[in-house]
C-alpha cells in the first residue's frame, strides 16, 4: 500500500477543491461536445461538492492507483450521482425547481432534456470504466457499480422512499436506515472502495468507513432540512417535515440526531487506523459530512 508523503500535512479543504478542479477538467474534457445534450450533461454535474469523487480519488491515492484511472472512476461516479439528481428532481419523483442553488435540469430546459440527459450520463459513467486504462480490476469495480446503483441499490432506495409517502403509517428507524443505505449509502461505499478495488486490495476498512460515513451523511442532511438555509443548501429545505415523512430528526430529536452522526463520525475515523496518518484527509472528510451547511 503506498500514499503521497504530504497527505499527513494536506487540509481537507484543499483536497476537496483540487479533487472538484480536476473531475471538472477531466469532465470537460471528456464530455467535450456542444449540443443540447452535452451541455445538459455537464450542467448536471456542475457545482456539486463532488465528495464522491473525491472518495474515489482519495481511496486511489492511499492505494496508489494511477491517477488517470483513478480520475475515470471518480468522474463516473459523479455521473451516476448526478444522473439520479436529475431523474429524482423531475415532476414525477420529488417535483423540485433548484438543484445547487439552480434551476433542475427539467426546469432549465424540459422534463424530455431531463430524461434523456439522466439517461446518458449513466450509460457515460460505465464507459468510462470500460476503458483499458482502468487496470485488470475494472470488472469487478463496474459490477459493483451495476449493483450499487440499481435495483438492490440507489434505486431500490429511491423506490422505498416513494412508497413511504403514501404508506400507512410513518417508517420505522430500521425502516429508514434501511431505505438511506441503500439510497445513499450505497454509492458512498463504491466511491471509498473504489481505490483499493482498482488496486487489487482489501476493500474491508474503507467499507467499514463509508457505511458509517454514508449514515453520518444522510442524518446530516435531515438536520439540514430542519435547521438549513435554502440559500446555502441549493435546494428547498423542510420539504420532509411539511409532507409528515417520518427522518432521523422526526425519529430521534434533533439532539440525539446530531448525537448520532457525531458517533458515526468517531466510527468512520477509527475504522481508518489501518491507514495510519495516511488516513487524515479521510478523517476530515468524515467531520465535514456534519458539519456542513449545504
Amino acid at each position: 500500500m503506498t500514499a503521497a508523503a504530504d497527505a499527513r500535512t494536506r487540509p481537507f479543504a484543499d483536497a476537496l477543491k483540487n479533487a472538484q478542479a480536476s473531475i471538472t477538467a477531466h469532465m470537460e474534457m471528456r464530455l467535450a461536445g456542444s449540443d443540447k445534450l452535452h451541455t445538459a450533461m455537464r450542467y448536471a454535474i456542475t457545482g456539486g461538492k463532488m465528495l464522491r469523487g473525491f472518495l474515489v480519488l482519495e481511496s486511489s491515492r492511499l492505494h496508489g492507483v494511477p491517477a488517470e484511472a483513478a480520475l475515470e472512476a471518480a468522474l463516473a461516479i459523479e455521473c451516476i450521482h448526478a444522473y439520479s439528481l436529475v431523474h429524482d428532481d423531475l415532476p414525477c419523483m420529488d417535483d423540485d425547481d433548484l438543484r445547487r442553488g439552480q434551476p433542475t435540469v427539467h426546469k432549465k430546459w424540459d422534463e424530455a432534456m431531463a430524461v434523456l440527459a439522466g439517461d446518458s450520463l449513466q450509460a457515460f459513467a460505465f464507459e468510462l470504466l470500460a476503458d483499458p486504462k482502468a487496470g485488470p480490476h475494472a470488472l469487478t469495480l463496474i459490477r459493483g457499480l451495476a449493483q450499487s446503483s440499481g435495483k438492490d441499490g440507489m434505486v431500490s432506495g429511491q423506490m422505498l422512499d416513494i412508497a413511504a409517502e403514501t404508506a400507512d403509517a410513518p417508517l420505522t428507524l430500521e425502516q429508514i436506515t434501511r431505505l438511506q443505505g441503500r439510497k445513499t449509502g450505497c454509492l458512498i461505499e463504491w466511491s471509498a472502495t473504489a481505490g483499493a478495488v482498482l488496486a487489487g486490495e482489501d476493500p474491508a476498512p474503507l467499507r467499514q468507513y463509508a457505511r458509517a460515513l454514508g449514515l453520518a451523511f444522510q442524518i446530516a442532511d435531515d438536520i439540514l432540512d430542519v435547521e438549513g438555509d435554502a440559500a446555502k443548501v441549493g435546494k428547498a429545505v423542510r420539504k420532509d417535515a411539511d409532507a409528515g415523512k417520518a427522518t432521523f430528526v422526526s425519529l430521534l430529536g434533533l439532539a440525539e440526531a446530531k448525537a448520532r452522526a457525531q458517533s458515526l463520525c468517531d466510527e468512520a475515523c477509527t475504522a481508518l487506523s489501518p491507514y495510519g496518518e495516511d488516513a487524515a484527509t479521510l478523517k476530515a472528510a468524515a467531520r465535514f459530512v456534519i458539519a456542513r451547511d449545504s
